[in-house]
């Protein structure tokens, strides 16, 4: 990329040949001094609220976002091991699969280790206990488990009786039947089955020599490996598809192309609107948005019927601003002025440019994986852990799967991409004005430093492909085909 790419510059209006002309009423609505301080104030609330999500992302333990943690953990790690178990009967190539897609099985125990240490340094569950002792030996760390259970033997019958699982299961004493069924039936009491329960009953039983109870064990493991197989499997191979094909696409139909060889409408950005104009609509609708969000959240007698309709409430004061004096000045609608009306001769383009699209995000979300691994960075557990998703009945995962799939991705791409991002390019050049608008909505996801990147490399793509094609419908599907994966993934795996 050039220099000149990478400055921040002022650029010219666009062109008035393929953009309607601003008309001379509308170019500085909000010049007044008082209208200075109003956006100032906007400011303000809006830099408040930022920092509000910010300070609470860093400062509130995330294990306090759920009432049943070590539920929700015990959930996951089953899951998520039993699925890796179940690699481990399947072909070569798909064992090499699941660790280029997923890590490797040692890196999901090491993990779920990680995770386990976080809990008990909050709660005196013995089960997390117990549970991380498994964890442990099951990793090979047979005397860091035998360890960990002498730092709680004096914490009640119950973690003493643990306590002998784990000697016996994972020490080097001899196990005879009658002690062994003893346990056994104490393992029974203390665990639900599952990926801890399985593990644990089957090294009891090897020690013993119970072959019989070992084979049951294992037959009831497998059922539960092909339960977890038959609803992720499908997943994987739709996620393969969309990212062999999108990057057929991706170099195809993208490398080397001229900058309006995928441009699928006009006007695209900059757009035909002043900078200044639009910057105080993005303030002023931004901040009452924001004013709304909260209004809706403390209105807890209001929560469920407000839960589905708090995005399109809370942008619509921005949209509402955006139309009277950004869209309708410039003579434009919604559909023509973010090009959300593709001429049928185009939808051919169209689809490639989105299977592109997605594939590229798959391919970003892949190298920060490997990044993250090799830097010993993690993605905290609670930041996909969606309870809705998981624990809520059929009417609360369907509205959640509404507001993921749906409205997220309409109402942040036309307040990010089709706002942010278009205001800045009437300052700066492409990458910077991409980089700002995609560092505010990663931010204002409140993630970790590796959801953080995650969120912005695709708002950085989405801002990107918004330029190639003057349309905001690429980056909407792509945006919806993410958060898509998310949600079945979430669904498939754990509820």
């Amino acid at each position: 990329m050039s220099e000149q790419a990478l400055s921040i510059q002022p650029l010219p209006d666009p062109p008035q040949g393929d953009q309607p002309p601003v008309s001379k009423q509308s170019a500085t609505p909000y010049s007044s001094q008082s209208s200075l301080v109003v956006s100032g104030i906007c400011a303000g609330i809006l830099v408040a609220a930022l920092g509000t999500i910010l300070w609470f992302s860093v400062t509130l333990p995330k294990l306090e976002r759920f009432e049943e943690p070590d539920r929700a953990l015990e959930l996951m790690v089953s899951r998520m091991l039993t699925l890796q178990d179940s690699f481990r009967r399947a072909p070569e190539w798909q064992q090499w699969l699941a660790d280029w897609t997923m890590g490797r099985d040692d890196e999901a125990r090491e993990e779920a280790i990680q995770w386990y240490r976080e809990l008990i340094e909050t709660t005196d569950d013995p089960l997390s206990k117990l549970r991380l002792a498994i964890l442990l030996g099951e990793a090979g760390q047979e005397t860091e488990a035998i360890a960990e259970t002498k730092r709680w033997q004096n914490r009640g019958t119950s973690a003493l009786l643990f306590g002998q699982l784990i000697e016996a299961a994972y020490g080097t004493q001899t196990l005879d039947r009658t002690h062994e069924a003893a346990l056994q039936a104490t393992l029974a009491e203390a665990l639900s089955s599952g990926w801890f329960y399985d593990h644990l009953a089957a090294r009891l039983a090897r020690r013993a020599g119970d072959q019989d109870l070992l084979k049951a064990i294992e037959a009831q493991a497998v059922l539960g490996e092909d339960r977890v197989q038959r609803w992720i499997s499908p997943l994987i191979a739709f996620e393969l598809m969309c990212l062999v094909i999108g990057s057929i696409m991706l170099v195809v139909g993208l490398w080397g192309q001229r900058k309006d060889s995928l441009r699928l409408h006009v006007p695209g950005v900059p757009p035909p609107w002043p900078g200044g104009t639009a910057a105080a609509v993005i303030l002023r609708g931004g901040a009452l948005g924001a004013i709304m969000t909260v209004s809706m959240l403390s209105t807890s007698s209001f929560e469920q019927a407000f839960h589905v309709l708090a995005i399109p409430l809370a942008n619509l004061p921005l949209l509402a601003l955006a139309y009277v004096h950004l869209l309708k000045p410039a003579g434009l609608t919604f559909r023509n002025g973010f090009g959300l009306r593709i001429k049928r001769e185009n939808l051919g383009r169209l689809a490639c440019t989105i299977l592109a699209v997605v594939a590229a995000g798959l391919w970003g979300e892949w190298v920060m994986g490997r990044a993250a691994e090799i830097l010993n960075l993690n993605n905290h557990w609670t930041e996909w852990f969606d309870q809705d998703l998981v624990w809520g009945g059929p009417t609360v995962m369907a509205v959640s799967v509404l507001e993921y799939v749906i409205f997220a991705p309409i109402f942040e791409e036309l307040a990010f991409r089709g706002l942010l991002f278009a205001m800045l390019r009437r300052r700066f050049a492409f990458l910077p004005a991409a980089l700002i608008s995609a560092s505010v909505f990663a931010l204002a996801h409140g993630y970790s430093p590796v959801g953080f990147l995650s969120v912005f490399w695709s708002g950085f793509l989405w801002a990107w492909i918004y330029e190639r094609t003057g349309s905001l419908i690429p980056g909407m599907v792509a945006h919806a085909t993410n958060n898509l994966l998310v949600c079945l993934t979430v669904t498939a795996l754990l509820r």
